[in-house]
């Protein structure tokens, strides 16, 4: 009769969760698996094999990992197989093995017609065994029938995430991994609370997250390196913690701030500490992006401080202007060490890209949008 837990060692798991990249300490547990007649410590030895060989050897032995992994389906994912098999067969969850356990995992409704349940299926699939060392996981469409709230698939997952004591190995989460609008508008998609999530994902490296109304409270998450919010209408709320967030590795940030979010003024006050380089010590990306106020914050950029230590600007998807292009040259002295600067999707004439088209090595300024006074919008704005 095959087992349809996992045998647990908490020693050599522990040696894992301290170095999970390091193979090593995967196959001295993958030993031990085997002796206790795991399956999970074949699977090890076979996918490090794979990992090692190269031409017709890997295929080989990655064809042999596929198999090894169908024929003890039941017993590397006990009940919850029959879940799997039937959301892979409609594309509403994929998995990549990796030693042994799921590595990274993608959940999310395929289309109308799936009426699969997100939120159980991301507390079921967290709480499995296989799931000990995961590193990543993507969060699709919750549900096509409006709204598409993502409520209870974060409850899932923090109930799933407390229940194992938090996780020490997942590293990138992206909740709103949705086409818009084809599948739904920003506007109509809820991403609610995810201020629990901090403390269960000590090693979380990059947040990623789409939608509106996002609670984000006082952000703490020490190991992040890339934080992105796109968002129709960023609240006061949500600006001022990214601006005060503790986050002193990060190196990528990327905000839209959307439609009529709130008054221009209160929009830069709030970010001030943000272009003071505030906490953000190994910022190299900056990405102000999706914004209305876009002219303004290109009158403060030139003497922000925190402009002499980026590699990367990105302005896109906004109001920027001729006026704004024109400021920009001005200063260009201020932007020359840029690697790039992106500026598409804002309504610049041939002039304004013209101005700016030099200002660093790399200058991006296409699928510019034609500016009515009259009807200004942001590129993303429900």
């Amino acid at each position: 009769m095959p087992r349809s837990d996992s045998a647990s060692n908490p020693e050599l798991e522990a040696s894992i969760l301290q170095a999970p990249d390091n193979a090593d300490a995967y196959l001295v547990y993958g030993d031990w698996l085997q002796r206790q007649g795991d399956p999970r410590g074949e699977l090890i030895a076979l996918q490090h094999a794979a990992m090692r060989a190269r031409g017709d050897e890997a295929r080989k032995l990655k064809e042999e990992v596929s198999a090894f992994i169908g024929a003890h389906r039941a017993t590397l994912l006990g009940e919850l197989a029959d879940a799997l098999d039937e959301a892979e067969l409609e594309d509403d969850l994929a998995v990549e093995w990796h030693l042994g356990f799921i590595r990274t995992a993608r959940v999310g409704q395929k289309d109308q017609y799936s009426g699969r349940d997100i939120a159980g299926l991301v507390k079921q699939l967290l709480t499995h065994p296989s799931t000990r060392f995961l590193r990543g996981l993507t969060i699709g469409m919750a549900s096509f029938e409006p709204p598409n709230d993502y409520l209870d698939v974060i409850k899932a997952l923090i109930e799933a995430l407390r229940e194992r004591g938090g996780s020490k190995t997942l590293q990138h989460l992206f909740i709103g991994d949705f086409q818009y609008p084809e599948e739904v508008r920003m506007s109509g998609s809820f991403l609610g609370d995810l201020r629990p999530l901090y403390a269960l994902l000590p090693d979380l490296r990059s947040l990623r997250l789409r939608g509106s109304e996002a609670v984000l409270g006082n952000i703490d998450v020490p190991e992040l390196r890339e934080f992105t919010l796109e968002t129709t209408c960023l609240s006061p709320h949500a600006a001022k913690a990214i601006a005060a967030a503790k986050w002193p590795k990060l190196e990528r940030l990327e905000v839209w701030f959307g439609a009529n979010s709130y008054i221009q003024g209160s929009v830069i006050e709030d970010i001030q500490p943000i272009l003071d380089g505030q906490g953000l010590p190994g910022l190299k990306s900056l990405g102000l992006c999706n914004a209305e106020f876009i002219d303004a914050l290109c009158a403060l950029l030139p003497k922000a401080k925190v402009l002499s230590q980026l590699e990367q600007l990105d302005l896109s998807r906004g109001l920027m202007s001729d006026e704004g292009a024109r400021i920009l040259a001005k200063n260009a002295a201020a932007f020359a060490h840029l690697a790039h600067l992106d500026v598409t999707q804002n309504t610049l004439t041939g002039e304004g890209t013209g101005l700016i088209a030099t200002l660093c090595p790399s200058v991006s300024t296409g699928d510019q949008r034609e500016f009515d006074q009259d009807y200004r919008y942001v590129a993303v704005g429900e």
